[in-house]
Parts: structure tokens; sequence; C-alpha cells
């Protein structure tokens, strides 16, 4: 069984998928579970369909709580039924942890693949971690310790799964050519993030950036890069709603769907909504600015139990700030843009490449679910 709630990790728990295929030909696998696209392509029984799982911030989650309650009790079920050899659970803490604990109370081997951040928020959830999951694989160098400080002793650090998966299929040259941009002006990547409600809060500050920095600089050129689930409407109505308000936006002022990579390859600076994206922009090596805004309820509501300094991941694992953050209030347009302006001087930029490189090298070179499909045969063998 196999349970997966968000878009990226669907995306692991696919590969996942895949490498335990190829790691045991000999063997042949049923899985079942909560799936995404990704999951589905990889013939994995839909049990409950997670498309719609991908929510933030508390008042948003209190609404979805019925269609989390009624998967929760699907997937509950269907373990009681057909008694899986092993049960992994992909990142999704909230419901994952909980689901954990009732899998464990019938008995079942639990894998918690990509555990966790409890060292960022909510430590007190490693007592679920001990009690009721017989193998957690992590994906971030530092957790293996942090962990093992916590008494957690059932320990896999399988290296970061975005090492050697995040690569630009174009260089800046043929992205620059496919989207009519000036190879030798300055391009900024402005990422707001994978989800709605991101895109609402989020956009209009990059936009009055973009507007900002236009008046100071008619020469650069931005990129307003989406993911593949979002949608360029999304984007047209931010950018309506500037115009509305009277902002001057940059005469180049693109936006490209489906190639984040190849946009931030391309790109002299970036600003980027805090989450994985920043880690993959610091894999690509493009210096970047940090910038994340939620509801004023959200932030009053979460920001007491967040305990780490830093938000961004790449500052995480780096255990400095390599990338400057703006968080709710202090993410303004006149803020980031100077940020973005010192990110632009060239003898900065060539540092903080330099640097992201090496935090980046710290992630391993790839084969993240090589070694976790490995590790969970080995631990069925033992099982």
């Amino acid at each position: 069984m196999i349970v997966a709630g968000e878009v990226s990790g669907d995306a692991h728990a696919a590969r996942l998928v895949k490498r335990l295929r190829e790691s045991s030909p000999e063997t042949t696998f049923e899985f079942f579970g909560a799936t995404g696209e990704k999951l589905r392509a990889e013939a994995v029984e839909t049990l409950v369909n997670v498309d719609n799982f991908s929510i933030v911030g508390l008042p948003e989650i209190a609404r979805a709580l019925p269609m989390f309650w009624r998967a929760f009790q699907i997937l509950k079920r269907a373990a009681e039924a057909r008694k899986p050899d092993v049960v992994i659970l992909v990142d999704f803490p909230d419901f994952n942890l909980k689901l954990a604990k009732a899998l464990k109370k019938q008995n079942l081997k639990v894998v918690y693949y990509i555990s966790p951040q409890l060292w960022a928020w909510r430590k007190h959830r490693v007592k679920t971690i001990k009690q009721s999951v017989d193998l957690l694989l992590t994906i971030l160098p530092f957790e293996n310790d942090w962990y093992a400080g916590q008494g957690v002793s059932h320990v896999e650090y399988v290296g970061n799964p975005l090492a050697g998966e995040v690569k630009s299929r174009l260089t800046k040259k043929e992205f620059c050519a496919r989207h009519d941009l000036n190879f030798n002006k300055p391009i900024i990547a402005l990422l707001a993030g994978s989800r709605h409600k991101e895109i609402v809060r989020i956009l209009p500050v990059l936009l009055e950036t973009a507007s900002l920095m236009t008046k100071k600089n008619a020469e650069i050129q931005f990129v307003v890069a989406i993911a593949a689930t979002r949608s360029f409407a999304e984007v047209e109505t931010a950018i309506a709603e500037a115009k509305k308000n009277g902002s001057q936006l940059p005469e180049i002022l693109i936006t490209v769907k489906d190639e984040t990579f190849e946009a931030l390859n391309a790109s002299d600076a970036a600003a980027v909504a805090s989450g994985t994206a920043t880690l993959e922009t610091a894999i690509i090596g493009t210096p970047l600015a940090i910038v994340y805004k939620t509801s004023p309820l959200n932030y009053f509501l979460l920001r007491p139990l967040i305990s780490v300094e830093n938000f961004g991941l790449i500052n995480l694992i780096a255990r400095e700030t390599v990338a400057a953050e703006f968080i709710q209030d202090e993410f303004t347009a006149e803020n980031l843009s100077a940020e973005l302006f010192r990110l632009l001087e060239r003898v900065e930029n060539q540092k903080i490449r330099k640097r992201l490189n090496e935090v980046a090298e710290t992630l391993g070179a790839g084969g993240t679910a090589r070694r976790a499909a490995a590790i969970i045969i080995k631990f069925l063998q033992r099982v």
C-alpha cells in the first residue's frame, strides 16, 4: 500500500514504485492506495484520488476535513481487508502520521519515505514516529543526526530525490530563442508557488516588484514560471488586476508553464516562493530571494509552531542564510526589488552561485529512489 498526498509526493512515490519493480524483477508487486497522476501512470490501483489534496492554511484544511476523513477511512479499511506486506507513506505528514498510528494498531509494517520536517515545527510528533513507523527514510543530510538526538534509531538517509533530477532541458540560449528573450539582457524568474492561494497572495507582490524594478532598469526581462498544475488564466488575472491598480509592468513579461527548470537556468536571479522550488533553484545554481505570504490568520496561528530561524530549505541545509528571506510583512516590493538588484551585481551573483553549488553537492548525485527501493526490499526480506 502506498499513500501520497500532493503533487511532489506523488512524483517521488511514482519513482519509488518504478525502482521497486526494477530492483526485484522476479517479484510480482501489487500496489494500491492514494494516488496522483504519476502514481496512476505507474499502474498503482487508486482507492483515493489525491489531485485535490493540495491545500494550505488552517481554515482551508478545516473546510476540507470531510474529504480527508473519507479518504482516511477508505485507506484504513482497505489496509485491514488486504493486509499489505508493507505500507509506504510518502510525505504529507498531517494526514500520514495519523494514518501510521491507525495502521500500526493493525500490526502492519509502516515505512515513511521523505520524513516529516519535525525539526522545523511540531516536534512533539516525533513520538508517533517512534511508536508507529518501522523504518524512516530521510532526504536531508542533517536529519539522521536530529532524529538520533530524539532517540529514533530506525532511520536511513537515502539522499535527496531532487539531486540528479533537477536539470534544464534547454540551454539559456535555446530558452531565450524559444521565448523571444534577449540573451544579453538581465532575466529574472518569478515563482509564486504551486497552489492557487499562493498565486493569489504572492504573485501580485512579485508583479509589483517587477514594476518597481522596471522604473529603475527597463532592460530587465521577467519570466513568470508556473507549475503544470496551474493555469495561464490565474496569471492573466493577476496581471489584469495589477494594470487596473496602475502598475507599469515590464515590456518583457512572459509566462511559461512546465518549464520552471528551464526558466531558472536562463535567469540571472529569481524570486521563489518558499518550498521545494527554493531547493530546485539552488540545485540549478540561480541566486534567489525566498518569499512567502499567507493569510494573516494562518500566519498568526502557525508562526508560533515553527521552531527554526530560517524558512527556506536551502538555508536550512546550508545552516546559514544563503538566500535572503522575505516572509509575510517583510515581503514587499521595495524589500524584494532591492535584494534582486543586489543579486544582479556580477561579483555578488558569481559568489552566490559558487555557494549554492557547494550546498547542492551535499545532497548527493541522485539515485534516491533506487537507494530507497533497495532498503525497502531488504526490510521486506527481514519481516
